[in-house]
């Protein structure tokens, strides 16, 4: 019986750390990377995640890559008068102990000149690569979703 026991754990574990949609580097937890999916035609994408500063010290993204776009850009949205624009940004700070959140109309990470898009449709990930200024590199899995996260949807609804 325990090592029917012992098998079966094992065999459930690799299911357990594939959902789990969580990273950790230095003091940083990067929580649930995801993007929309890629509507037809569209000539760019976003990605989204949370990143939380468990530690005593800032840190700073310093870029981000992927291999499925020729460049990964961080934007931020900002109000310019009565408009709302995206601007590309050289860095994002997060603070010590506290929290950056990339999503819809807030931070994110621009993926242009996409080369795989058959990786942009719904139940599909692919590989992004944070750099960081102290706690260095961390690979993370998109999850390309046909729309927002329930917490996203919850948040746009409630303002």
């Amino acid at each position: 019986m325990l090592n029917k026991l012992i098998v079966l754990a094992a065999l459930l574990l690799p299911a357990c750390f594939a959902n789990a949609h969580e990273y950790k580097v230095g003091t940083l937890e990067i929580a649930h990377p995801w993007s929309q999916e890629l509507p037809p035609n569209a000539p760019t994408v976003a990605a989204y995640f949370v990143i939380n500063n468990q530690g005593k010290t800032a840190d700073r993204l310093l870029s981000v890559d992927t291999p499925i776009a020729g460049e990964a850009q961080l934007h931020e949205h900002v109000m310019q008068g009565d408009m709302m624009k995206m601007q590309h940004v050289p860095s994002v700070e997060v603070p010590a102990g506290g929290e950056v959140t990339f999503a819809p109309m807030a931070y994110h990470v621009m993926l242009l000149g996409l080369k795989d898009r058959s990786l942009l449709t719904d139940g599909k990930r692919f590989p992004m690569t944070l750099h960081f200024e102290k706690s260095g590199d961390v690979t993370v899995e998109v999850a390309v979703q046909k729309q927002a996260p329930d917490a996203i949807q919850e948040h746009k609804h409630a303002q």
